[in-house]
């Protein structure tokens, strides 16, 4: 079953069930794949890849939302973007650990030949193509700078 179409059954338990926060992050969704459809102006869907995407991007977002929300404190903000944050994250593949991350990273590493700081590009290039989806760009970064160095 395509996001699409597990997606359009969601909202439709979710109007059945009134849950309000969910159908919001779902219907969220949604729009964000016809949106990908419309653009790339094909009609056979879009891979699973760029279904992975499209809900990392929208999970980045709310995190950050999240993140200015609670330096604003502002709760009630943050928790509206909480819960959608939640209800993406199913959709996504399950996030990697920091261990299987930095495993991950050392053996890329050792791929590519990387010696230094300077192959930071080398490394973080074959790392976001492997882990897209497990992990957040931010952790991977993170890791192969405190390896490299």
């Amino acid at each position: 079953m395509s996001l699409k179409s597990q997606i359009e059954s969601d909202i439709k338990q979710a109007m059945l069930n009134k849950e309000k926060d969910r159908l919001r992050a779902l219907r969220a969704i949604k729009s964000l794949i016809l949106l990908a459809e419309t653009e790339k102006g094909g009609g056979d869907g879009l891979t699973q890849d760029a279904e992975i995407k499209l809900l990392t991007k929208a999970a980045k977002q709310r995190k950050d939302s999240i993140e200015i929300f609670d330096k604003q404190q502002r709760e009630d903000l943050a928790a509206v973007e909480k819960a959608e944050l939640a209800v993406i994250e199913k959709y996504l593949p399950k996030q990697m650990s920091e261990e299987d991350v930095t495993r991950e990273v050392k053996m890329i590493i050792d791929q590519v030949g990387a010696s230094g700081p300077q192959d930071m590009g080398k490394v973080m290039g074959m790392a976001t193509k492997k882990l897209a989806g497990q992990a957040d760009g931010k952790t991977i970064s993170a890791i192969s700078k405190s390896l490299l160095t």
